[in-house]
């Protein structure tokens, strides 16, 4: 008996390696249009504007919308299935785009690159909640979510590597087969779990719901409005979000134009910034989440406000330094502390909630961050460069990028706000 737990202990790991893959791949083909901006602009002659709605608006209208009901859709059927057709389809639109030929067969693709994501996230976090017990839950979202910042550190060291050598349409070519690939190995190794095998009892205090059935998306939405606590995290992970997604939208594209670095130095020290600092980040803030959300559940809004806080100047070094040595240097600092709200939102909210309705609510958490951190963040900076451009057109993307300053002070406040409400009366 001992060994057989043993053995699905194990299994439960390669699971968590492989669904893990995979978020690399889906973050790493997100993000390699932002690593890519300035050649691609350079040869399809579009503006700032332009490639925050590729990257921001767009992507984020189908990834958001079809998000839900993919969910609903694997929170009645098999979820390994839905997750390999997802990236399946997410990899074979990012083959497109590096096969466009014009702004509008860009546009196309990176819809199409939206419509294959939807289906990728919720279906994991419900797969790796079933294979953890609330105790352990923290730690495997947290090596889960640790996709995001190796995706991005590998699209830069991977991406603009291939592109320095070769050309940005390559870089597409070669991961998105390296995705297809990725969907033939979910469908071939992950066995689809049973619905709450490792649930003991909810989270203390958490949404009214836990004992509940899978609802609708309009339940799962009213729950949401419903209850302080879920409508408190999304908020503040949805304005934590618009700094993160705007600053990563833009992050090469200022270190190449107004900083000075060429793609060869972006392929090494940013890559590194990324690999290292954001992967610590979102690894600690789930193993301090571990350690201290069961007796002081507070922690969930505490971590993720007090690390924004420290993080701000140091942005704003970031932006203001004119040298990219200078400027990746205060870089580390954002991109170590920005991740700390990852896991600590998606955990709450999937020890908030019953087995059946995980990914449903795992997807209205994302549909409201998404909408508008990914949505509006990179969306809003480009456009403001757009703006600032004939009068400051030397600047006009560091003027742009400063403006992020008051949404730091907005997720800073609800984080806060998320605390409050979580501590135990006295």
């Amino acid at each position: 008996m001992q060994t057989s737990g043993l053995r699905e202990g194990r299994y439960a790991s390669v699971v968590l390696l492989l669904l893990g893959l995979v978020y690399v791949l889906n973050f790493l083909d997100r993000q390699l249009l932002s690593i890519l901006a300035k050649p691609i602009q350079d040869e399809l002659g579009i503006s700032d504007g332009q490639i925050g709605k590729l990257g921001g608006l767009y992507f984020a209208l189908f990834y958001c919308i079809l998000g839900v009901p993919v969910a609903w859709l694997a929170d009645r059927g098999n979820r390994v299935g839905v997750l390999t057709i997802a990236c399946a389809v997410w990899s074979a639109a990012t083959v497109a785009c590096g096969l466009a030929r014009s702004y509008s067969q860009l546009a196309m693709a990176r819809m199409s690159v939206g419509i294959g994501e939807a289906g990728g996230v919720p279906p994991s976090y419900s797969i790796i909640s079933d294979y953890f017990p609330a105790a352990r839950r923290g730690t495997a979202l947290g090596l889960f979510n640790l996709g995001p910042p190796i995706g991005q550190a590998l699209g830069v060291a991977c991406g603009a590597r291939i592109a320095s050598v070769y050309n940005w349409r390559s870089a597409f070519l070669a991961l998105g087969a390296a995705g297809l690939a990725a969907a033939a190995a979910v469908w071939g190794l992950v066995r689809e779990p049973q619905r709450g095998a490792t649930d003991a009892q909810a989270l203390a205090g958490g949404a009214a719901a836990a004992g509940q059935e899978a609802g609708g998306f309009w339940a799962t939405l009213l729950m949401f409005a419903a209850t302080p606590t879920l409508a408190l995290v999304a908020l503040a992970a949805s304005a934590t979000q618009f700094v993160t997604y705007a600053t990563l939208g833009f992050t090469t594209l200022f270190l190449s134009r107004e900083k000075g670095m060429n793609l060869d130095e972006i392929a090494l020290w940013y890559a590194l910034v990324l690999g290292i600092c954001a992967t610590a980040g979102i690894f600690l803030s789930g193993r301090l989440v571990d350690r201290y959300a069961q007796r002081r559940p507070q922690v969930y809004g505490l971590l993720p406000g007090i690390a924004l806080a420290v993080s701000l100047p140091f942005f704003i070094g970031f932006v203001y330094t004119p040298t990219w040595p200078g400027a990746l240097a205060f870089l580390a600092v954002p991109t170590f502390l920005n991740f700390f709200y990852l896991t600590p939102a998606v955990t709450l909210v999937q020890n908030s909630v019953s087995a059946r309705q995980r990914t449903l609510a795992g997807a209205v958490l994302l549909l409201i961050m998404n909408l508008i951190g990914l949505g509006l963040g990179p969306t809003w900076v480009g456009a403001l460069s757009d703006w600032l451009h004939p009068t400051h057109a030397a600047h006009s993307l560091q003027l742009a990028l400063y403006s992020l300053v008051p949404f730091y002070l907005i997720a800073i406040g609800l984080h806060f706000a998320l605390a409050r409400r979580l501590a135990p009366a006295p």
